[in-house]
């Protein structure tokens, strides 16, 4: 019985829902590629920054997951450096494997602007995991540093967090509830600890509605975060950050969340991309140029009434069982489905305890807002965790 073939490239959000899905049919032949032998829950990144996780938890296995199906998913540990459309085939550095259907789903990384004089240097971007652990090293030793310095004349550990967007205001947030607990908790003389969020917009989570960003914004300030809206960073050094008004700030570390682009891959793909180089999709989530190859998740743009729809991880699941269908639609030669995505809610996580939420048009602040969003992760984890699981006891059985 022929198979059909098909590649999934990226194991983030997108892509692993995406190969859950298609493996319901047995005539599906899945291979999963990524460079990484992990998937991030990127979701979780501000725990992990402040020591509610380690990487474990904020991880699983690729290999243990596909293992987790019943045999017609694989995974390869290959970086995919370009795809020979024409053909029908992907390369990597390794060999070319042909598919009759392909699925890019490779995400985005920090965009590290280059007219912004040290940035790539001396800031840290926490999309990838290797970042962000090692952002978290450094900001334990710190922390550890001020404890050993000890006395009310210690120096502060000056923090710089730019971009005000989802990723900046939780990782600002956790780690100023955590730094609060930590030396309240273990009653450490020295307590100083400076965390500046710098934000180009008037308000934090620009392009949010003001029932969020105000609440947001008050959260923020209760915990101590010092705000600096209307202004951009022009200029990083090892020490110190400048800014568009001229301020300098004193700076440890600086975490930037200030602006996202595809992955290295969509760059050399002959595929039509927009002004910011985001691949080209139609309604139904394939490229413009090839009706059997799919692009979901961050590495492309979607629009729902002429508005972007928000690059989540909410979005980009639903993205994946949209294309998961179209592609058994058109192995079955049935009509593809228009896709009508939205964003079904926002969680944001302000510290410990504590989120503002939208669901389903509804609000929410406060502890109730923080259980709804841990409770999501866990399922989330929890599911991925069983597959693997699953996997792994059919590896070791062997």
């Amino acid at each position: 019985m022929d198979k059909n073939k098909i590649i999934v490239i990226g194991g983030g959000y997108a892509g692993l829902r995406t190969v859950e899905k298609l493996a319901k049919n047995p005539k599906n032949e899945i291979l999963l590629f990524d460079k990484n032998p992990y998937h991030f829950m990127q979701t979780d990144v501000y725990d992990l920054i402040a020591n509610e996780e380690d990487f474990a938890q904020v991880t699983v296995d690729l290999f243990t997951f596909c293992s987790g199906f019943d045999s017609n998913v694989t995974f390869l540990k290959q970086e995919v450096s370009n795809v020979d459309f024409k053909n029908k085939k992907i390369i990597t550095c390794i060999q070319r494997y042909t598919y009759d259907y392909l699925v890019i789903a490779v995400g985005a990384r920090t965009k590290f602007m280059a007219n912004v004089i040290g940035l790539r240097e001396y800031a840290h971007g926490i999309k990838a995991l290797h970042r962000a652990m090692y952002f978290k090293q450094k900001f334990e030793m710190s922390l550890f540093h001020k404890v050993d310095e000890g006395g009310v004349s210690c120096t502060p550990i000056n923090i710089v967090v730019a971009g005000a967007g989802l990723s900046g205001v939780e990782v600002a947030a956790q780690m100023a509830s955590f730094s609060k607990e930590f030396y309240k908790k273990n009653n450490f003389i020295c307590r100083k600890l400076n965390i500046v969020l710098i934000n180009s917009a008037k308000n934090v989570l620009g392009g949010f509605e003001e029932q969020l960003y105000s609440k947001t914004d008050k959260r923020l300030r209760d915990l101590d975060v010092i705000i600096k809206n209307d202004r951009k960073v022009v200029e990083v050094t090892h020490n110190s950050v400048k800014l568009s008004n001229g301020e300098v700030l004193d700076m440890d570390f600086m975490i930037f969340t200030g602006g996202i682009e595809p992955n290295g891959l969509v760059q050399n793909l002959a595929l039509d991309k927009n002004e910011k180089g985001y691949i080209v999709s139609n309604s139904y989530l394939q490229s413009q140029n090839y009706g059997e190859v799919f692009a979901i998740g961050d590495c492309t743009t979607i629009y729902n009434n002429g508005k972007v729809v928000p690059p989540t991880a909410d979005t980009a699941e639903q993205m994946a069982e949209l294309c998961a269908k179209n592609i058994n639609n058109l192995i079955s030669n049935k009509p593809l489905i228009e896709h009508s995505i939205n964003s079904r809610g926002v969680l944001i996580a302000l510290g410990r305890g504590y989120a503002v939420a939208r669901i389903f048009g509804f609000y929410m602040h406060g502890y109730s807002a923080y259980i709804m969003k841990k409770l999501i992760e866990r399922v989330y984890a929890k599911k991925l965790s069983n597959r693997s699981k699953k996997g792994c006891k059919k590896i070791f059985s062997n």
